[in-house]
Formats: structure tokens, C-alpha cells, sequence
């Protein structure tokens, strides 16, 4: 039994914000209130913030193929110092994730670091984007989602035939869009621009609203993209989307000064679709903030900027960066960015935790929203991240699953 004393509670899916106690027992939450059980455990949150468990839906733990950069044990450290309870993995690991041994061994693995670790399956045999999967004995056996992720789909025959098996299924497809014929070099803004990127979301969701699929697109990164999501909404296509806390807090002038650590993909673009990103988060269109933790060996990002691989270590930094780059800015409110890394990832994805309420599993955050930190060392395999050195606001305490105590400060 443990007892959480004194908190401020912020569970956004039941409209929870106030100082109370939470009772947990035998991994449930049992209790929310004023509550009087002396022979528990005793967390005294005192000025903290008690939060639902933080849900990341789209992270890369390099498992199986390149475990010299992450692995499943090690991203899943990285995710419970980071504050997050349950983590989505991409498939394109090597080999994918596009049969039921792969997927098997991933889901596994993920059922013994303490945390909720999910996969999505590959959406195309061997991210070739020209084969179909099993996708409904893939979803049988676990797939919390079909993506080719770090592979747009180009054929746009096969993605509706996908998309239509997926409606069938009741799945979800999660999108990297970009047309390799309009990038030059991948993570670098002028060489991969905004049209890459649209150019394809406007396909999708064209046909996402004709086959009915779910459809999320993911690591939104322009102006652009962000007005033709809210056109697709408008017209009753069910998507939603992504952004990445990089790509609400740096532009891309940081390559000037963090040079490959700031290399990502989508690149980061201009302070103009920064500001865009972050407005569309405060309206709605954007949903929910996912990391796209893409850790990579130092020897890796060590080499010339245009022949570095994309991608950044981002679980541990991204509660922080949205205290600080969105709720101390006041463009977000702390229970609206505690909303987009947890009750609406839940819902999209079908997720069982994301709220603090009886009954529900004891996936809990305990973080100090007021206090500095500096990025140094990660719990991650890998440390590339433009962020170090950053001091930060919004420190995780506790991190808490099914009851237990998997991280504390």
C-alpha cells in the first residue's frame, strides 16, 4: 500500500485539479481525497505535481539490430527518469518488426523493464512499402499500430489498400511523410522543405477521409502541415498528430551552434513554424506531444553534419522542455501540456493508463514543476541531444507503474 500525500493532483481525462492524497493498493489507484491510511508507504508531495504516468507513442529503442546505440532495458531507463509510464515503439528495427517472431520478441522483452512498452508493427514487409503485412494477426498479437516510420509510404495504391484493412481491423496507422524526391539531405532544413513533408500529409488525409481510417501523423514540423491537418479535421477525417518537443523549442538555426546534435528529421525549421506548431497545440489540431527518442552512438554523430544520421535522445528532456518552453512562456497551461503527453495519447491509442482515477492502474508522474535542472548525463545508451548544458525547468521526483516505484530522484 502507498500513499501519496498532499500533491497537486492534475489528471486532465477526468478533470481533476486539486491538493489531495492518492491511495494505491496492489498496483490500482484505490483512493482520491483527503486520506487517513497510516500504515502505508508515505510519498510527501508537498509542492509537487501529481500527475498521470506520461505516454510516449512514438520512440525508437533500437532493439533488435542496433542495440550499440539503444535497447529495450536501456530506453526503458531512459523513459521512467523522463517521468514516462508507457512507451510506443517504431518498427523499423533490423530486422522489422513485420512478423510475429520480431513483433513477439519486442513485446517480451518490454514486459520486463517495469513499464508499459508497446510496439507498432510494420505497416509493409520490410518497410519496402510494396508488400502487405498480416496486419490483423500482427494487431492479434499485440501491434498497437502499423508505421513504416523512418520510411514514408509512396505508393499510394498500397496505402489505401492498407488504410482500408486497417479500417476493417479497427487499427491505427501512424505516418512519416516525406517524399524522398524533394530532399536533398534528410535533417537539414533548406534540403528537406516543408513541401517534403505536406506534399504527403495532403495525400493522407485525403485518404484517410475516404477509407475512414485512423490515421496520426507524426513529428509535425511546418506551417504548412499544420493547416492542412485542420482542414482534414474540418472535413471529418479521423487524424490526429503529433509534435515533437524539439520541434516546439529550437529552430533551425541551432545547427549553427549544436551542429549534428540538432540534426532531427523532419529537420527543424524556421521560427515562424515553430510559433505554428506551438499554436496549433494550444487549439487543438496538433494532439499530443511524442519525443521520436531516436538515440545514436557518439562516433555517429560525431561525423560531418551532412553525413550524420538524424535523430536525438529526447525522453528524458521532454517533460522539462514543455514546463519550460510552453507553460512557464504561458502558451500552454501545466494541465493542458500534462493533457497532450497523457490523456490524449491514451485515447488515440487505446491505452489503459492516462488518468488518475479509482480502478485505474497506478501509472503516476511526481515531478516539481518549479525546479532548475541541467541536462548532463542520460540514463539512455546514447547522448546526443542539442539540449545539453540546457538548464531546464520541471524536475520528475517519482516515476511510479503498476504501484511501483521504478525511478526516483
Amino acid at each position: 500500500m502507498l500513499i501519496i500525500k498532499s500533491g497537486r493532483v492534475i489528471s486532465p481525462a477526468n478533470h481533476i485539479d486539486e491538493v489531495c492524497d492518492v491511495l494505491v493498493e496492489n498496483g490500482v489507484i484505490t483512493g482520491i481525497g483527503a486520506i487517513d491510511a497510516p500504515k502505508a508507504d508515505l510519498i510527501d508531495a508537498r509542492g509537487l505535481i501529481v500527475a498521470p504516468g506520461l505516454i510516449d507513442v512514438h520512440a525508437h529503442f533500437r532493439e533488435p539490430g542496433q542495440t550499440h546505440k539503444e535497447d529495450i532495458a536501456t530506453g526503458a531507463e531512459a523513459a521512467k527518469k523522463g517521468g514516462f509510464t508507457s512507451v510506443l515503439l517504431m518498427a523499423n528495427t533490423n530486422p522489422p518488426a513485420d512478423n510475429k517472431k520480431t513483433l513477439s520478441d519486442v513485446l517480451l522483452k518490454g514486459k520486463k523493464t517495469g513499464i508499459n512498452i508497446y510496439s507498432a508493427a510494420a505497416l509493409s514487409r520490410g518497410l519496402g512499402g510494396d508488400e502487405h503485412t498480416g496486419m490483423a494477426m500482427l494487431k492479434d498479437l499485440g501491434a498497437a499500430a502499423f508505421s513504416d516510420d523512418g520510411m514514408p509510404v509512396l505508393s499510394t495504391r498500397f496505402l489505401r489498400e492498407a488504410m482500408l484493412e486497417a479500417k476493417k481491423i479497427g487499427a491505427i496507422i501512424s505516418l512519416h511523410e516525406e517524399d524522398p524526391a524533394l530532399v536533398e539531405c534528410a535533417g537539414i532544413d533548406f534540403s528537406a522543405p516543408w513541401i517534403a513533408e505536406s506534399s504527403m500529409i495532403a495525400r493522407d488525409v485525403m485518404l484517410a477521409l475516404e477509407t475512414g481510417v485512423k490515421l496520426h501523423i507524426q513529428h509535425v514540423s511546418s506551417e504548412k502541415s499544420v493547416k492542412l491537418i485542420q482542414l482534414a479535421k474540418a472535413f471529418g477525417a479521423d487524424v490526429t498528430a503529433e509534435v515533437t518537443p524539439q520541434h516546439f523549442s529550437l529552430t533551425h538555426e541551432a545547427l549553427k551552434t549544436k551542429g549534428a546534435l540538432a540534426k532531427v528529421n523532419p529537420p527543424l525549421r524556421s521560427e515562424r513554424d515553430r510559433l505554428s506548431l506551438i499554436e496549433a497545440l494550444g487549439y487543438g489540431t496538433i494532439d499530443m506531444i511524442a519525443t521520436d527518442h531516436a538515440p545514436h552512438a557518439s562516433e555517429e554523430k560525431s561525423l560531418p553534419i551532412e553525413l550524420a544520421p538524424s535523430g536525438m535522445t529526447g525522453l528524458e528532456t521532454a517533460l522539462a522542455l514543455g514546463v519550460t518552453n510552453l507553460v512557464r512562456t504561458g502558451y500552454l497551461t501545466l494541465p493542458a501540456l500534462i493533457a497532450k503527453m497523457t490523456a490524449n495519447p491514451a485515447k488515440r491509442f487505446g491505452f489503459k493508463a492516462g488518468e488518475i482515477a479509482k480502478g485505474k492502474p497506478a501509472d503516476i508522474v511526481i515531478f516539481d514543476e518549479a525546479e532548475r535542472w541541467t541536462v548532463k548525463a542520460f540514463a539512455s545508451k546514447s547522448q546526443n541531444s542539442p539540449f545539453i548544458g540546457d538548464e531546464l525547468y520541471g524536475k520528475v521526483k517519482y516515476t511510479i507503474c503498476g504501484g511501483n516505484i521504478v525511478y526516483s530522484d
